[in-house]
């Protein structure tokens, strides 16, 4: 069986919570304590020298990082991997400007709001972070107007991957009432069969 090791409050960790849920893999989850220095601890490290959530351990003992990664792996063979090579390519590029262009601006703001502490260098930083979090999600707005999903007819891992922080972005300050068309694709999101809610544990 899949073991999972995650962080309640992560929407990197969400993203696989949540993939493990709509695929119905079987999986023990492991809860882990981020803030307590649990994934740099010897036994996490030799795990995963990064020493971040989440991690899957796979069924032969190897583990596997990094969310994009973990969602692939649970996403082969299911309807969250298209079969077309141009709407695999274009998962990829949703998930690939969800890391770079979208999570080290929503994210890290959610994290700042919930956790602190509000230093000066971060007072310093929120100003541009917060722009180049709205011109993602402006982004985000207008590729899904007049679309359903990021890619394709239907939901693909780029969703997933997308969904995690953008449903709490609220928590970073973040106004979303001013994006309809993204508020619609959520409220897609939450309808999928087998959904589950952030920080439902």
């Amino acid at each position: 069986m899949l073991t999972f090791y995650d962080n309640a409050d992560s929407g990197n960790g969400y993203k696989i919570r949540l993939m493990l849920a709509l695929t119905g893999r079987p999986h023990r989850r492991v809860e882990i304590d981020t803030y307590a220095g649990e994934t740099r601890t010897p036994e996490y490290l030799a795990r995963n020298a990064n020493g971040k959530i989440p991690l899957l351990a796979l069924d032969d003992g190897s583990h596997l990082a990094e969310s994009g990664a973990i969602l692939y792996y649970l996403a082969a063979g299911t309807r969250f991997w298209p079969a077309d090579l141009v709407q695999q390519s274009t998962v990829l590029q949703w998930m690939f400007f969800e890391q770079y262009s979208h999570e080290p601006y929503v994210a890290v703001l959610r994290s700042w709001s919930r956790h602190g502490p509000m230093t000066d260098d971060r007072k310093a930083q929120w100003a541009w972070r917060e722009a180049e979090g709205y011109r993602a999600l402006g982004i985000m707005e207008d590729h899904l107007s007049g679309r359903d999903w990021f890619a394709g007819d239907g939901p693909s891992i780029a969703d997933v991957a997308l969904f995690g922080y953008t449903c709490v972005a609220d928590q970073g300050g973040f106004d979303m009432a001013r994006f309809p068309a993204i508020n619609g694709w959520i409220e897609r999101v939450t309808k999928l069969e087998d959904f589950v809610a952030f920080e439902a544990i």
